[in-house]
């Protein structure tokens, strides 16, 4: 066991939200998961479950030569820590994915980021058409952005330019993430900052906007990807 990845048998339910709804959720996309597959393991405590899941059937000998290509280092790092194999993007081709939201709309559009690990997430929902998004019941509303901000990965030296961009598009907010147990920003993996703009109102094409922006790397909208929603 690596340091800092936690065995599922010891972890506290306690620390993850409407922790019965996911795990049920999760052993349900585990159940379909076959031998030989190439997987997209995406982020957040629903994607933890399910990579715990996929984990348990393969001690089990219920499926074999499983690879799962991670959206962050947390999440690589659980996967090795079970024993299934890391895949690469550069080398592997996913078939589909598993990944969780923060919100998600009638139409399937999601909002994530929370997590930060939006480069990654997004180039996988790109490299695979079968995109599978692990919703409780909380993650569903009328409209994106009711519940949380939407988080903007900036190239730090782009600061001064990607503000004022993102002004024009009318955010109710905008703020630099702070760190936790750290003084100053949120870093990302690829030494990013984060930007969190709140709205009012999401348009269709808010994320195409956003993402035009010289000196944006990508934005936690998700639209028009049409998911395939996995809930109980």
């Amino acid at each position: 066991m690596l340091p800092g990845v936690i065995p599922f048998e010891t972890f506290d339910r306690d620390t993850i939200s409407r922790y019965e709804d996911k795990l049920a959720i999760a052993r349900s996309l585990a159940a379909g998961v076959a031998s030989g597959e190439v997987i997209g393991a995406g982020s957040g405590s629903s994607a933890f479950l399910a990579i715990h899941a996929i984990a348990e059937r393969f001690k089990a000998g219920e499926v074999a030569d499983v690879t799962l290509i991670p959206t962050s280092i947390e999440v690589q790092l659980t996967i090795a820590s079970l024993g299934l194999r890391v895949g690469d993007l550069a080398a592997d081709t996913p078939s589909w994915l598993f990944d969780g939201a923060d919100e998600v709309d009638p139409d399937g559009n999601l909002l994530k980021g929370r997590g930060g690990a939006l480069f990654r997430e997004k180039i996988l929902f790109r490299a695979t058409t079968d995109r599978r998004v692990l919703v409780d019941p909380s993650k569903h509303v009328k409209h994106l952005g009711s519940r949380f901000p939407v988080p903007v990965e900036v190239e730090p030296i782009a600061l001064s330019v990607v503000i004022p961009e993102l002004e024009k598009l009318f955010p109710v907010e905008i703020e630099i993430r702070k760190a936790e147990g750290k003084d100053g920003p949120v870093i990302t993996e690829h030494g990013n900052l984060i930007v969190d703009c709140r709205f009012d109102g999401i348009d269709p094409d808010l994320e195409k906007q956003i993402k035009s922006i010289t000196g944006v790397v990508e934005s936690g909208l998700f639209q028009g990807y049409s998911p395939n929603l996995v809930s109980i």
